[in-house]
């Protein structure tokens, strides 16, 4: 066999990626203490709460994963100025990977792709709602994604 040809009989899984959609699930913004949030000094406590769900589609490839971010902000009595809320979705066709990729994709660089999105969101609803912008502070997914394999995994020791 010459160089050129090349055997086919073990072809390497045709990995793929796909971003085909980015939208907005669902988004509210509640500021229970206005107006009176207004006339208070302006030194909130931030509070971000992130979590990451995906499923896939009725299509074996496609994936939907669902980013959500919940802002609190509160003053130094802890009452709540406001409360903002968003779940940024997209569908992602992930194929050809083995469960670990998989994962690894689904749970971290698929949210990585869709938080400056919500990012963006969150800050549009707090400007709407008449209070200073809210620039979040990037997200390292990654180190998320490893710290909830190793809490799973120490759940699974405990298990057996």
């Amino acid at each position: 066999m010459s160089e050129q040809q090349q055997d086919t009989s073990e072809k390497p899984a045709n990995r793929q990626f796909a971003l085909q959609r980015i939208y907005l699930k669902d988004a509210s913004f509640e500021s229970p203490g206005s107006p009176n949030s207004f006339r208070v000094g302006w030194k909130p406590k931030i509070n971000l709460e992130l979590n990451t769900k995906h499923g896939r589609l009725e299509e074996g490839d496609l994936w939907e994963v669902v980013l959500s971010l919940t802002v609190t902000a509160k003053t130094e009595d802890d009452e709540v100025m406001y409360l903002a809320e968003v779940q940024q979705s997209g569908i992602f066709q992930v194929s050809g990977v083995d469960e670990e990729i998989l994962a690894h994709t689904l749970g971290s660089f698929c949210p990585s792709v869709l938080f400056p999105y919500a990012r963006e969101a969150i800050d549009s609803l707090v400007v709407k709602g008449s209070f200073p912008p809210l620039m979040l502070s990037p997200v390292n997914f990654d180190a998320i994604f490893e710290q909830s394999r190793l809490v799973k995994a120490q759940q699974e020791n405990k298990i057996q």
